[in-house]
Parts: structure tokens; sequence; C-alpha cells
């Protein structure tokens, strides 16, 4: 039961499913459409992997001091999820963008060219993961999401 006490741990969570959650609502406000998947996909806006890590330190920091040791491993593991959501994997993301395009392309040119006939549904590729990384605005907003989550959560708590 000691895991139930651990504020940074719950705090944390708290903020991935939060941000996970409220994807869904501001999604329907720009585009009109509501879709639930977005509870279990990576990228979009707020980022919950940066909403996570900035509510680990700041629970962290409220609990041990912005002078601790565990604060300072926290914070470099945030800033470095965080740049890395905002560079190795959105960079994968606007290539899976290309390819997607590329093969799409190519089976074009292939059924133009040969008259072949449409595939079967189940036989159709899954296209590659596009929305694999963030933009640094969903990145900011993460990081804000989580940060203010914890102090309200702690306001509540202690």
């Amino acid at each position: 039961m000691e895991l139930l006490a651990n504020f940074p741990l719950l705090a944390s969570l708290f903020a991935i499913f939060f941000a996970q959650f409220v994807k869904v609502p501001i999604t329907f406000f720009v585009t009109k459409k509501i879709d639930w998947s977005l509870l279990t996909s990576t990228g979009g806006m707020p980022s919950s992997h940066s909403a996570a890590v900035t509510a680990l330190s700041t629970g962290i920091a409220l609990q041990t001091g912005f002078d601790s040791p565990i604060f300072a491993v926290a914070a470099i593991f945030a800033i470095i999820t965080m740049f890395d959501a905002t560079g190795v994997r959105r960079q994968a993301g606007e290539q899976a963008i290309v390819l997607n395009r590329l093969v799409n392309d190519f089976n074009k040119f292939l059924n133009e060219a040969k008259g072949w006939q449409n595939k079967p549904e189940q036989e159709k590729r899954k296209e590659l993961k596009e929305l694999l990384g963030h933009k640094p605005i969903e990145v900011f907003f993460g990081g804000l999401t989580g940060i203010l989550l914890t102090l309200l959560l702690h306001m509540l708590i202690y």
C-alpha cells in the first residue's frame, strides 16, 4: 500500500490520464469529430509524455526540495524525454508521412499501369504510424499540464 502513498508517482499517472483524455475534447473543438482512439494514441495536444515527466519532477521537488539529487535526476529525465518528443520521434513521424505517400503513389502507379483489381479489404496494409512525436507547442503545454496538475493535487492532498 506504500505505492498508493507515492505522491510523485500518483501525480505522474494522473497527468498521463488527464493529458490523454483531454486530447478528445481538444480535437473535437478543432475538427468537430470525436475520436476516442486518441485516448491510447501517441502525439497530439497536450503531450502526455511531457505531462508525466514534469508531474514527476514537480512531485519530487515538492517532497524532497529542488536541491535534492533525486530531483536533479527527475529534471534531467524530463528534459531528455521532452527533447526526444520534439526531436527524434517527431522526425520519425515526418518520415512516416513521406513513406506513406511513396507507397500510395507506387500503388496508384501499379494500379494504373497494369490495371490491377483492387485488393480485398483484409489484404490492405496498415499505414505507418505518422503521429509519433510532438510539435514544440504540444510539448510545452504537456509540460505545463503536468506542473499545474501536480501543484493542484499537492494543494488538495497536503
